[in-house]
């Protein structure tokens, strides 16, 4: 079933579907009845209350499958068939093979735009967007809101390109420069298979600037494909085949016998109409050469009374054309008062330095002109549209040019951005591995050096609790991940020393803690809200980044839904980086089988005036946030909160840390639970061990896990292990 602009007349969306699933029987239906409001209405009064709640957060911003499903709902009223109330299972499904962006993640990374600056560049969008085609611009951004899942079919591909981009720098530059003499004619196809039943004059001037915009494109792939030419690796070679001229040649050959060949569409506005007129070759038609001989003499009295004006009056006149008012005059200011007839000037419009006018004779001149330009067009409609209906048959080869042309722009682009920022080429393996990476926006925006961090998950660490205190960076260090796995996996380079990524289906993010007024949503409703969508929809091929859970409500609450949500992620195996100010839940959780303790470095220094200063070093270390440092406080005095009130909540929180210390136990349980612990990292160390070729490596390393392992568990039997 389709809207009726699909079915009649046919398009791009049908043809397909008739192409794939020729089974399929289309039929059209009210325009009217596709609305994304009774989409939502459907959602609320058909889906089931635990379906409803999740379908609200994952279809922020999708209208076209909002409105979609409220279509296929009218279709079967319409047939006879309703539905009980709260019954319908429903699900939203991304397509095959690609990677799910909450929209939350989307918005919360900076991924399409800048949260602060809308127009600002410093979003993942931004950053990468060195396209030079629209085709590859729109490529770019279907890419980034729906990543492949298909490393050997179509990342690592992406990668080769990459690569022979950077290591063949002229291939590189000649690409490039090629890419430039394309127009939008992937846009322009969707309109020229469109069959109209008007044939007036603008429905004829539009069909053949198409036609000419497609000869441009199809002059310029033979650019292309020789640009491409030293190509080797198979992505770059199968782009080339696709614009290759036995395929181009055939469709400019039919052009050229309709369409002059040195004529070329341009965008201003003389330029364009001299064009229509002249697009269709001498010859075709004999009625036709005679209106074009006619306004040839028609253009030449204009320049002819041009001329006249100026040897009469002494005077320089500048003859210009708009689309308006066709051809008019430009006078200096000073000579136009000059003149001893300035009468025979009309429809004047004075400007600051210059006049603008016409002459009586000079508007009769553009009523015949138009009227002859309008004639050449309807006599040339029969040869243009004899023209399209064989054009359409190419429709399908054009289209895959186009993709063709757009894949090579981003990637390209992806190019450009590699070499100039450093960055390195991933893998995909088991282990998710990044050597002294960055967060790809604020390595770009940042003034100075931006520090690198490392990141470590495998499948029996999976859960990474990240502590430290308020500017330390923990939030960055987070974001961090989720962007440069979309970057991965839209095939682009990475910013880090080594990168290796597993396959990521699903991205997820907390970060946000605004409210949402027109959702009557406070933001710790907001929050819950969205953790439950995360939390029915997480698997073990899935990546959440959670900051701050549980801030927005009592600290008791707060600590305790954290707790319990943390327990259900540890559980779900996805890949989870949770960020918190809660040291109690690092300290609960850092003894849990495949979790990971990380911390931010600040570092308290004392100078000479005795007042400590507290100094971020932004690199993540193993273990927990030392909190008997007090780094709030230390940042509160920073700040220049008055002295008395941060030494009153010093010995307030000395107070409650001295209650805390005094009620902990060293028991033996809590001793088994490190010995399991220490046994499970051992095992996963000799996993890795395996993968090592060189014995004298690989003996080595061995030698160290022992001893390691041999110091832990005496010190774990003497309690003078530290919290990791």
């Amino acid at each position: 079933m389709a809207s009726t602009t699909i079915s009649d007349p046919p398009n791009t969306l049908s043809t397909v579907i008739d192409q794939f699933f020729s089974e399929t029987k289309i039929e059209a239906c009210d325009r009217a009845l596709w609305s994304d409001r009774n989409g939502y209405d459907c959602i609320c009064k058909l889906a089931t209350e635990e379906d409803s709640h999740s379908l609200k957060v994952a279809l922020q911003g999708k209208s076209y499958a909002i409105s979609s499903l409220a279509a296929v709902i009218a279709y079967y009223e319409k047939q006879g068939t309703s539905f009980a109330p709260n019954t319908l299972r429903m699900r939203y499904e991304l397509p095959d093979d690609t990677m799910m962006v909450d929209v939350s993640a989307i918005q919360a990374l900076e991924v399409m735009q800048n949260l602060n600056t809308p127009n600002s560049k410093a979003c993942l969008l931004g950053l990468l967007n060195h396209t030079i085609t629209p085709m590859g611009g729109r490529t770019l951004r279907t890419s980034i809101l729906q990543p492949s899942t298909q490393p050997q079919r179509v990342i690592y591909p992406r990668y080769d390109v990459i690569k022979e981009f950077i290591d063949n720098g002229e291939m590189f530059r000649d690409a490039r420069q090629a890419l430039k003499s394309f127009f939008d004619v992937e846009r322009l196809l969707t309109k020229f298979i469109v069959i109209s039943t008007v044939d007036d004059v603008v429905k004829c001037e539009e069909q053949i600037e198409r036609i000419l915009m497609i000869k441009g494109f199809l002059e310029a792939i033979l650019e292309f494909h020789t640009a491409l030419s030293p190509a080797s690796c198979a992505l770059l070679v199968k782009a080339r085949d696709i614009c290759s001229p036995e395929i181009s040649s055939p469709i400019i050959r039919k052009i050229r016998t309709v369409i002059e060949a040195d004529v070329t569409y341009v965008k201003s506005a003389l330029d364009l109409r001299n064009q229509r007129c002249f697009a269709v070759k001498a010859g075709i038609s004999g009625y036709l050469d005679l209106l074009r001989q006619a306004y040839k003499e028609l253009t030449g009295d204009v320049h002819q009374l041009v001329d006249d004006l100026k040897e009469k009056h002494e005077i320089t006149v500048q003859l210009k054309y708009d689309n308006s008012r066709k051809y008019w005059l430009k006078l200096n200011v000073g000579e136009y008062s000059r003149i001893t007839s300035p009468s025979i000037f009309i429809n004047t419009i004075k400007k600051p330095k210059h006049i603008e006018c016409q002459t009586l004779e000079l508007v009769k001149l553009n009523m015949r002109i138009s009227e002859t330009s309008e004639s050449i067009v309807e006599q040339s409609n029969d040869v243009i549209q004899e023209l399209a209906c064989e054009l359409r048959q190419f429709i399908p080869q054009l289209f895959r040019m186009c993709e063709s042309i757009g894949l090579i722009d981003m990637l390209a682009s992806f190019a450009h951005v590699a070499h100039d920022r450093h960055y390195v080429r991933p893998e995909f393996t088991s282990t998710l591995a990044l050597r002294a990476a960055k967060h790809p926006i604020m390595d770009r925006t940042t003034t100075g050096d931006f520090v690198p961090n490392d990141y470590y998950a495998t499948d029996n660490h999976r859960f990474n609790i990240v502590t430290g205190c308020n500017m330390s960076g923990k939030t960055t260090y987070i974001r961090a991940i989720t962007l440069l796995q979309i970057m991965a996996q839209i095939g682009s380079y990475v910013p880090a020393t080594y990168a290796s990524f597993t396959i990521i289906r699903c991205i997820f993010a907390r970060i946000t803690t605004n409210d949402k007024i027109e959702a009557n949503l406070s933001s710790f409703s907001l929050e819950m809200r969205e953790m439950a969508f995360i939390l029915r929809n997480i698997d073990d091929s899935s990546l959440v980044i959670i900051d701050e859970l549980g801030r927005g409500t009592a600290t008791q609450d707060g600590l305790a839904i954290a707790m319990a949500v943390s327990e259900a992620l540890i559980q779900s195996k996805a890949f989870v980086w949770f960020a918190t100010h809660f040291a109690d839940i690092a300290k609960s959780l850092h003894n849990f089988p495949g979790v990971l303790t990380l911390h931010l470095q600040s570092r308290i220094l004392s100078p000479n005036n005795g007042m400590p200063e507290l100094t971020m070093m932004y690199k993540v270390e193993s273990g927990i946030v030392d909190d008997s440092q007090q780094y709030g406080l230390h940042l509160a005095r920073a700040m220049g909160l008055p002295k008395k009130f941060v030494d009153d909540a010093e010995e307030a929180s000395n107070y409650l840390r001295q209650m805390r210390l005094e009620g902990e136990v060293n028991s033996e349980e809590r001793k088994t639970v490190q010995k399991r612990q220490a046994i499970l990292k051992l095992y996963d160390s000799l996993k890795q061990a395996n993968e090592y070729g060189n014995p004298d490596v690989l003996y080595g390393y061995l030698k160290k896990l022992q001893e390691d392992f041999v110091v832990r568990m005496v010190a774990i039997d003497k309690g003078t292990l530290a919290s990791e």
